[in-house]
């Protein structure tokens, strides 16, 4: 259950509104709250409190964001070994709107996450090589990313590629991904094809599957998750709630898939374990806030079986 993650760190400041403003428009908004967040350190807490010995590679700025959130990385038994405070730059922050229903407008200042290096990867190279399975995003430098999966593939560690926000990716990259998991706007920009229904998310599925990826797992919201390899396509169906914000909600869902498939499980019961908890998280407001642990995960699959 060994897994390494590469990626962002960031500090969230959220406002609750009545609807996503249009541009040039002011909204008056109601709750302001700050959360710990970034793509990264979503994942790495995802997949630690789902019950995953989780090592982080980051770069936070050494100001009051940064520190707080390296108390929160080893509140969650995160080995921050790797998570380096840089002097000369800022934390990363993002600032977020969440709707009526839930859903989100997100902007992002990287700060120090534009810092972390190939440098600071080859530090971490034993750590990677020792891994069970590698997780990365894409809030980071991409050069760091491919030393990080190139080090991965020489070592047989499993890698997993959260392509976000998205980018285009070349098959240099691709063909050192196992598993990538979009959703179905990133899907779309990967590959020139609107995901819209199974059969489309089938069709950008198999262009990634030819361009080197193992498998490929797109992200449907409450639909659930396309599950494709070049021999199969399922959709491994969600969970109903009531969605309060579903900020981190995919990378709740790739935290827990990590964790699922260090432990040995299939892939069909490690997107379900995902599924559940993704729907856990949009049950509550904030990033790291919403974030599941291992006993409530089990409790919601059990209820629906």
């Amino acid at each position: 259950m060994s897994i390494v993650v590469v990626g962002s760190s960031n500090t969230d400041l959220i406002i609750k509104v009545p609807r996503i403003p249009k541009p040039g428009e002011t909204i008056l908004g109601g709750e302001f709250s700050t959360a710990a967040g970034g793509k990264g350190a979503n994942q790495a807490i995802a997949a630690a409190r789902a019950g995953g010995k989780v090592s982080f590679i980051a770069r936070i700025g050494d100001d009051n964001y940064g520190l707080t959130a390296l108390t929160g990385f080893r509140k969650n038994k995160i080995n921050t070994e790797y998570v380096t405070p840089d002097p000369d730059i800022p934390s990363g922050t993002a600032l977020i709107l969440v709707d009526e229903k839930g859903e989100n407008s997100i902007a992002v200042a990287s700060g120090a996450n534009a810092r972390l290096s190939v440098g600071d990867v080859m530090e971490a190279k034993r750590q990677i090589e020792k891994a069970d399975l590698l997780l990365m995003q894409l809030e980071t430098p991409i050069e760091t990313i491919r030393a990080a999966a190139t080090i991965a593939g020489y070592s047989n560690t499993k890698v997993i590629l959260n392509p976000a926000p998205a980018q285009v990716l070349d098959d240099d990259l691709l063909s050192k991904i196992d598993i990538v998991t979009p959703n179905e706007s990133e899907a779309e920009l990967l590959t020139g094809i609107a995901v819209v229904d199974i059969q489309s998310g089938t069709e950008a599925a198999h262009l990634l599957l030819k361009r080197g990826v193992k498998y490929v797992v797109i992200t449907m919201g409450s639909k659930g998750a396309l599950l494709c390899s070049l021999d199969e396509s399922q959709l491994i169906s969600g969970f109903s709630v009531k969605p309060v914000d579903t900020t981190a909600a995919g990378d709740t869902f790739n935290g827990a898939l990590a964790l699922a498939i260090s432990e040995g499980q299939n892939l069909p019961d490690s997107v379900r374990f995902a599924n559940a908890a993704a729907a856990l998280s949009v049950t509550k407001l904030g990033a790291q806030p919403s974030i599941p642990d291992r006993t409530e995960i089990i409790k919601l699959l059990g209820a629906q079986v």
